[in-house]
């Protein structure tokens, strides 16, 4: 069954509100989001190619706009990477495309998936939350607002994720099933 554009949407801006901005995972999510400087583009691609060529747009259309218009973007695929480790070895050719653009110390990508792990803790382990989103997504954000955020929230890139690891340790697997519960 294909889950419609407006779903993904829908899914998208309610882990940002509710998870993101709800629980202060990301800093400066709220100033741009509320602004509308978020872009969220829902990729239909049917191979790696063809999202990769979305990936090259959006790449360009950011450095192209003005912060002030569009400061960040979420390339969402619903479907092209159901198993996370797929997903995660993709991130090095994510990194080469960012290279290949010359956009290294302009534009850096984080990467969400719904089964996101960290090396060296289980599948069900509550942290691992901090980089899951309802669908496996591209964060393409620029490098001066991330520099900004973390200025403004402490200067300590570390305090920001140990903060968040804990937030979630607090919130617990059942908390953030409920967060995250639209119904």
């Amino acid at each position: 069954m294909e889950i419609s554009d407006d779903t993904v949407l829908a899914d998208t801006r309610h882990w940002i509100e509710k998870a993101v901005i709800g629980l202060n995972l990301c800093p400066f999510a709220r100033s741009v989001y509320v602004k509308n400087q978020v872009r969220i583009v829902v990729s239909r691609a049917r191979h790696l190619d063809a999202f990769l060529d979305e990936l090259d747009r959006e790449l360009d259309l950011l450095q192209a706009t003005p912060a002030e218009e569009i400061d960040t973007t979420l390339l969402v695929h619903p479907t092209l990477f159901p198993d996370f480790e797929v997903f995660n070895d993709f991130q090095n050719v994510v990194d080469d495309v960012v290279a290949e653009h010359e956009l290294e110390g302009i534009i850096q990508v984080a990467s969400f998936h719904p089964q996101f792990q960290f090396e060296g803790t289980t599948p069900e382990d509550v942290t691992n939350c901090t980089n899951r989103a309802p669908y496996p997504t591209l964060h393409l954000l620029r490098e001066d607002s991330v520099e900004r955020a973390i200025e403004s929230d402490a200067g300590d890139a570390e305090k920001i994720v140990e903060r968040n690891l804990q937030t979630l340790r607090d919130l617990g697997a059942e908390g953030w099933k409920r967060l995250l519960d639209r119904r």
